[in-house]
Parts: C-alpha cells; sequence; structure tokens
C-alpha cells in the first residue's frame, strides 16, 4: 500500500511541475479521479477484509489517498501554469 500511496504523490509532483493555468482544471480533475479510483479500489479491498483490524488500516489508507489526491489537485489550480502550451512527446 506504501506504493501506492507513492504513486499518487509521484503522479501529483509531476503533474504539479507540469500544469496550471488554462488546462489545469482538467489535469487537476484527472489527478484527483485517479486518487478516487485508486482509493475505491482500497475501499473494495477492505469490504472484503478477513478481519477488521485490516478493513479499518485499508480504509484509513484509502482516505489518506483521496485527501493527497485533493491536495495535488488544489496545488495544481494554485500553480496556474498555463497547461495548454506545454509539449505532449
Amino acid at each position: 500500500m506504501k506504493t501506492v500511496l507513492k504513486s499518487v504523490a509521484l503522479a501529483s509532483l509531476v503533474a504539479l511541475a507540469a500544469c496550471g493555468g488554462k488546462g489545469d482544471d482538467a489535469l487537476a480533475d484527472n489527478v484527483e479521479a485517479n486518487a478516487d479510483a485508486q482509493a475505491d479500489a482500497l475501499d473494495a479491498q477492505a469490504d472484503n477484509a478477513v478481519n477488521d483490524a485490516t478493513e479499518d488500516m485499508l480504509e484509513n489508507q484509502a482516505d489518506a489517498v483521496r485527501a493527497n489526491g485533493e491536495a495535488a489537485a488544489d496545488a495544481i489550480d494554485d500553480a496556474d501554469v498555463n497547461a495548454a502550451q506545454m509539449k505532449t512527446s
């Protein structure tokens, strides 16, 4: 699960460094949606957990992933860089 949190954080930093301004709302929405999808997967695992401790741990991780996704989306919006002028490869 640490890998999930690290990947969300990395994706957030990459997105933050490469976006903003025009187009930053869509990019922020994508980052938040990806975090929500990962959190939903953790919630699904929690629903199938064999004991309460595992279920609680997975639910806490899902909450953390959602919070990180929201924070990253806010940071992208606050960066206010023109994402439309970014080069794509």
